[in-house]
C-alpha cells in the first residue's frame, strides 16, 4: 500500500487556478442551449474541511460522480485508469463531504469555455490539506480540451487539489491540466449557466446564475 501523501507534496493551503487559464485559440461552437431551471440554494462560502489523504493502490476502477446541483444533476464518468491518483483523491473528498454546499465560483466565456467548481471558500484560493501530481495531460493540439471534458484546475505543475473545471465548448489550452473525466449527463446545465454570463458583465468571473453543488455521490 502506498498513501497518496507519499507521492504528493502535502500543503496546508493551495492557490488553485486563480491566475491563469492559458488559451491557445478561440474554438467555441454556437449551439442551442436547453432550458434549465435552477432552484434557490443555501450554499455559501465556508471553511475548508480537512480530509485524510487516501490510499492509492490498484486495481483502479472507473467511477461515476453524480453532482447534485440546484440546477440539476451533472454526471461525470471518471477515468481512474488514466488518472488514478486524481480520481482516488476526488472520490475521497466527495465521500468526505468536502464538496457539499459549495458554489461554482468561476465562469469563463471567451477563448476558453469552462465552469470551475470545487472551492468551499468560493474565492478560487481554497483547497484541501494535500496536493498531488499531474496525470493524463493532453497533447498540445487544437481543441485538446473538448466539450464535456472535466479537468483539474491548478496553480502550476503538480498542485492539484479539489478545484476542477467542466468544459462546455471545445477549448484549446496549454496541456497543463489533468483530464480525469467526461460529462455524460447534464452538460446542457453548464451551457445554460454560460449563456447567462458572468455576474459583473465581463467574460471571466462569478456566474450570474448561481450554481451550487449540494452533494456528490460516487459509485
Amino acid at each position: 500500500m502506498q498513501k497518496i501523501i507519499k507521492v504528493i507534496a502535502v500543503t496546508t493551503f493551495i492557490t488553485i487556478f486563480s491566475i491563469i487559464l492559458s488559451p491557445v485559440s478561440n474554438s467555441a461552437q454556437s449551439k442551442k442551449v436547453s432550458e434549465v431551471v435552477c432552484k434557490k440554494t443555501n450554499a455559501k462560502a465556508h471553511s475548508v474541511k480537512n480530509i485524510t489523504p487516501p490510499e492509492v493502490k490498484p486495481p483502479f476502477k472507473n467511477r461515476t460522480f453524480t453532482l447534485t446541483t440546484n440546477c440539476g444533476d451533472i454526471v461525470i464518468e471518471a477515468n481512474a485508469k488514466s488518472a488514478p491518483i486524481t480520481v482516488v483523491a476526488l472520490a475521497a473528498l466527495a465521500n468526505g463531504g468536502f464538496f457539499n454546499k459549495t458554489v461554482c465560483h468561476r465562469l469563463t466565456t471567451n477563448n476558453i469555455y469552462v465552469l470551475q467548481c470545487g472551492d468551499p471558500t468560493g474565492t478560487g484560493m481554497g483547497g484541501p490539506n494535500f496536493s498531488y501530481r499531474d496525470e493524463n495531460l493532453p497533447q498540445a493540439i487544437e481543441s485538446n480540451y473538448p466539450a464535456g471534458v472535466v479537468a483539474m484546475a491548478n496553480s502550476g505543475a503538480n498542485t492539484n487539489g479539489s478545484q476542477f473545471f467542466i468544459v462546455y465548448e471545445n477549448t484549446s489550452m496549454r496541456p497543463e491540466y489533468t483530464i480525469w473525466g467526461k460529462v455524460t449527463k447534464g452538460l446542457e446545465i453548464v451551457k445554460a449557466i454560460a449563456k447567462e454570463g458572468v455576474a459583473d458583465g465581463t467574460n471571466d468571473g462569478l456566474p450570474k446564475q448561481t450554481i451550487a453543488i449540494e452533494r456528490v455521490k460516487v459509485r
